[in-house]
């Protein structure tokens, strides 16, 4: 494939060895495929309320955690930590 720089277009070689020629411009009808930067653009709010949402409820878990741990004996908490990697 190269770059025919006095016609503007490009020049390729086929799979059957044949020759094809093409335009170098894009269609501005073309659908083109999203980038990080337009799903961000279009999606901010849902992304927004999403983490919002995720981080909440993290800190829900490590919340509730930390009180049950605050409310246990030194051997019952000694025995969570230990059997908790099982899980």
């Amino acid at each position: 494939m190269r770059y025919d720089r006095t016609n503007d277009c490009i020049i390729a070689m086929l799979d059957d060895g044949s020759w094809d020629s093409a335009p170098n411009m894009i269609a501005p009808s073309l659908e083109m495929p999203e980038t990080l930067a337009s799903v961000f653009r279009k999606d901010w709010r849902f992304l927004s309320v999403a983490c919002v949402a995720m981080v909440t409820v993290a800190a829900v878990a490590m919340g509730i955690s930390v009180e049950m741990a605050n409310h246990m004996s030194t051997t019952e908490l000694q025995a969570l930590l230990v059997s908790y990697p099982a899980f």
